[in-house]
Parts: C-alpha cells; structure tokens; sequence
C-alpha cells in the first residue's frame, strides 16, 4: 500500500501539515506510536501569525472559543502581591494583522480541533504506529517504512514530525547539534486547585530568592491550572522528579497557601532548557519539521508556533510537487527558508530567556519579558529565498514605501467583495491551498485575464482584481474587491491611483511584486510554482 505522503506525529506540526495536505486533495496518512492521543498542556497556545495559519486552515474561530486571551500577570515576592502588568494591554488589530496578541488554549485541546477537521477530510490518526526503519532505494520514488509491528509500507514522501527525539531524524543519522543547560530545570504539570482567592483572571506568578511557581488557569476548565516552578532539589543539590507531593510542598513554600488546596497534578513533567537544531531538514524524500528539526528557550512561546510555520511552508510545496505541477527542487527550498528562521528563533528564545531569568530577580519582574513584538511571527520572512522573485522582478516592481517586499509576510488589509458589498479581507480571499495574484488599476486587467484565461481550470491560481474606491466595478469579474479605505494599497506600496501586480504564495508570502504590464514576470512565477497549464504528474 502506497500513500503520497506519511506524516510521523500527530502533534500540532503533524496535524497542520496533515490537514494542509488533505484538502489538497492529497493521499496523505498520520501516524503516532502513543497508544492514545495524548492530553498534555506542553504549549500555551498559537501566536497571531499561527492564528492566521489556524483561519486559512478553518479552524481559528474554533480555537478562539475555546480558548481565552493571554492574561494579566501577578506577580508576588514572600507571599505579597507586589505587581500587575499586562504585556498585551496596548495591543490592538492593524489593517495588515487582525490577529494582535496570542491566545491561551491547552495543547491537547487545539489537537483535539485539528484531528476533528482531519477527520472531515476521511483522514484520520493511526496510534500506536512506530516507525523503525526508512529506506529509499537509489533514483526510487518511494520510501520503504517499517513499523515496529514488523510491517512495511511505502510512501512517496516521509515528514517526521515526531519530537525533540525524533526517531526519523535519527534514523536518517541528521545531526542535532547544540547545548542542555542541565542548571536551568523546570518542572511543570496539570493541577486542580480549589482555593477562591486566586483569581482566574490572572497569571499568577511567586518569584523568590529560593525559586519559583507560576500557575495560568486553562481555558475551558474549571478548576484546571497550568503549574510550572523551580525543581526540589535533593541533598547534592540534584532536581527531583515532579510528584504531586512534590508540587504541593512548592506550592505552599511560595505561595503560602495551604498545600490542600492543589487537589490533583497529572502530566508532570521536567523540561531542561534544550538549544539544537538539525543541520539539514531534507535527506531525499524525507523530511523533518517541527521540535524533530529544532528545539529551543520555552522563553516567548515559539516552540509549537515555529513547527506549526514549517507545517504550512512545507504543505503546499508537497501538494504541488505531488500534483506533478512543480519540480521536486521545489522542495529544497522548505530548508532555505525555514533552517534561517529556526537559527534566528534559537537566538531570540535564547536571549528572552536571559532577559527574563535578570527580570525576576527583580521584585515585580515577570515574564512578561518573554515577549516582543517579534515573538508574535508576523515579520518572519523569506527575503532571502530563491522564491523571492528574481533580480529582474524586483528591479522592474511598483514603489514600496510599505517596505514588503518578496519572501515577506503578506499583508492583510479591509475590503468589500466588489459583487456583493460585504466586509472581508485580503486574507480571506488568500485563504485556501492557492496562489493569489493581486492587480490594483486598469492597467493590471489584461494580466489578470492571461492568468484566469492560462490557469482558470486549476483550482491552484485565483486571479483577483482590487478596485480602488473611485473606480468604476460595474462589470468586476466575481471575487474582485474594493479597497474602499485605501489600506490595501497602502499595504503593497500602491500610491493613490496607481497600478501593480503582487503574487501571493499559498503560505501568505509575496512571491514578486512588479508593473502593471509585467506579465513575463508573474508567467515566470506562477510557471515555476505551478508549471505549464496540463503538466502532468512526471516529476513525482
């Protein structure tokens, strides 16, 4: 049995990438040696640029209600509230990012909402599947897969999206290079707590000279609370392993609450601050993404954001690989892009980190030093890509006084659909597994009608025209918008009245920017990621 694509963990990489593919239309499989889906509260919840993963994907309003903002934080030191801060209290939506601040959900609970959108496309996870031997024979067009069960199957393509200890990796001998800091130890687990005077409205923080505890309600519980603190430590000064004795002690030595009152801790854990990555993200027709290509600081947040990114770089490269309508170079570039992001992660995780452990021993310092403005992922871009246009294109491209350029992130902006007047925005006209070609001014309508007159029969290309507010769209091709307030424009560097073209890649990143009349460079473009009309399916 041979599918197109086996996805190695049903974590949130695995998932993202599993559901990307699906409604693809591509045979893709994922399997998980856990026994049950796990219920484990490791992450926090996604960042705005996941968030705008999760809405193309058709599930952010979904996590959204079951979820709750990030909190304000308390902080107490021997016992005493001595501070309040709120790191998101300034942080509101902008025409180019709906999403401005992250959002509290437990991980097992954004897996349970990915696996049940999975499912709405016949896919479903395969548990206690371990794979435990990968072969690909010289010039072949598949991988051998062997689980430990003794049974072999073939795929055409592998992603191993199964953890820091990522038997894929290891299997493919990749390197995972880096540093264990053994003296920074977190302990940290799931627990109830019945005392009223700790408030679910905050983040509840006890920093001290001899340790920590932090407690952060989980959304969607009663009485739930994420613990995290400082380890016990035995005699020699060794941390101890979590127990529910254990968290009890920790939690009236800082608190100094009675321990009763933590009735239950499950899913403990003990976390030492790991910085490694893979030295490659692809041998043939494997592939790695996700904590099996990289781990880093809990500092920001940015451990399952960063494989959720990958996800969605990688998705849409497979599926046109797969589709036969790109060449499987294409796929070298998931490694150009996403191993500079994780080096660069690496670094920002890192020195958050040693912002944060110098804030709080500090009375009133938080962890609200974790966070910046670019842990919230919406400037991670690929300017340095081969995807990101070519000299020709950028040298020939309209102004752009809004600075984003190929290989960024692509802006959002507020509009009307030109058919029916309703409210949207660019990012819903983005949303699904296509390529979008932008064409603001007249001058751009004969472009845009090669494009649906060269590609209209596949579903992979959408042409759409944005009217500026004075023009006439009387007889506007269906899904054309109005920029009735001008942020679109503004956004793609387009002055009042002026005309260009912008391609946008399925992961929402400017592919080439260019003139009006430039038709060869958006050919070449969408050539290359989308191939000549009729390709067939040759290079798989």
């Amino acid at each position: 049995m041979t599918t197109d694509v086996l996805i190695v963990g049903a974590g949130p990489t695995g998932l993202t990438l599993a559901l990307d593919l699906a409604r693809r239309g591509t045979a893709v499989r994922i399997v998980d040696r856990s026994p049950a889906h796990p219920r484990t509260s490791r992450a926090k919840g996604p960042n705005p640029r996941s968030l705008e993963i999760l809405a193309d994907l058709g599930v952010a309003d979904e996590v959204l209600a079951a979820g709750s903002a990030p909190l304000p934080m308390r902080v107490y030191r021997d016992h005493h509230p001595v501070a309040e801060t709120d790191p998101w209290a300034d942080a509101t939506p902008t025409p180019a990012a709906r999403f401005d601040r992250p959002w509290l959900i437990a991980q097992w609970r954004l897996e349970e909402i990915l696996r049940a959108r999975l499912a709405g496309h016949g896919v479903h996870v395969e548990l206690g599947r371990e794979v435990v031997g990968l072969m690909e024979r010289a010039g072949g067009r598949h991988v051998d897969v062997t689980f430990a069960e003794g049974r072999a199957e073939r795929a055409r393509y592998v992603v191993g999206c199964d953890g820091a200890h990522s038997p894929v990796r290891k299997l493919l001998g990749i390197t995972f290079d880096g540093t264990t800091a053994e003296d920074q130890v977190m302990v940290s687990g799931d627990v109830e707590l019945d005392h009223e005077d700790l408030g679910r409205d905050r983040w509840h923080q006890w920093f001290d000279a001899d340790g920590a505890v932090m407690l952060c309600p989980i959304p969607g519980t009663r009485t739930g609370w994420w613990f995290q603190a400082g380890p016990e430590r035995d005699a020699d000064g060794r941390p101890l392993a979590p127990t529910l004795d254990g968290f009890r002690r920790l939690f009236t030595r800082h608190t100094g609450l009675p321990s009763r009152h933590l009735t239950r801790a499950e899913l403990l854990s003990t976390y030492r601050v790991n910085v490694r990555m893979a030295d490659r993200y692809r041998v043939g027709r494997v592939l790695l993404a996700g904590d099996a290509a990289h781990v880093h600081a809990i500092a920001g947040g940015l451990g399952m954001n960063t494989g959720i990114q990958d996800a969605f770089n990688l998705g849409w490269k497979l599926g046109q690989v797969l589709a036969g309508q790109a060449d499987a170079g294409l796929l070298d570039t998931y490694e150009e892009e996403r191993l500079p992001v994780a080096a660069w992660t690496l670094d920002l995780t890192s020195d958050r980190l040693r912002a944060t452990l110098e804030a709080i021993r500090e009375p009133g310092g938080n962890l609200g030093s974790a966070m910046t403005p670019e842990t919230a992922g919406l400037g991670i871009g690929y300017r340095w890509s081969s995807l990101a246009g070519t000299e020709a294109d950028t040298a020939t491209r309209a102004p752009h006084p809004g600075n984003h350029s190929p290989g960024d992130r692509a802006p959002d902006a507020p509009c009307r659909d030109a058919a029916t007047g309703e409210r949207t925005h660019l990012y819903g006209t983005f949303a699904g597994p296509h390529t979008t070609i932008l064409g603001f001014g007249p001058a751009s309508a004969a472009v845009l009608r090669e494009v649906a007159a060269t590609y209209g029969e596949e579903p992979g290309v959408r042409a759409c025209r944005v009217y500026a507010a004075h023009e006439d769209h009387g007889t506007a091709e269906p899904g054309s918008l109005i920029d009735d307030q001008g942020h679109a424009a503004a956004a793609y560097g387009i002055g009042a009245g002026g005309s260009g073209l912008v391609v946008v890649r399925p992961d929402h990143h400017v592919g080439v920017v260019a003139l009006a009349g430039d038709a060869g460079s958006v050919r070449e473009y969408l050539r290359r990621l989308h191939g000549a009309p009729g390709m067939v399916d040759a290079v798989r």
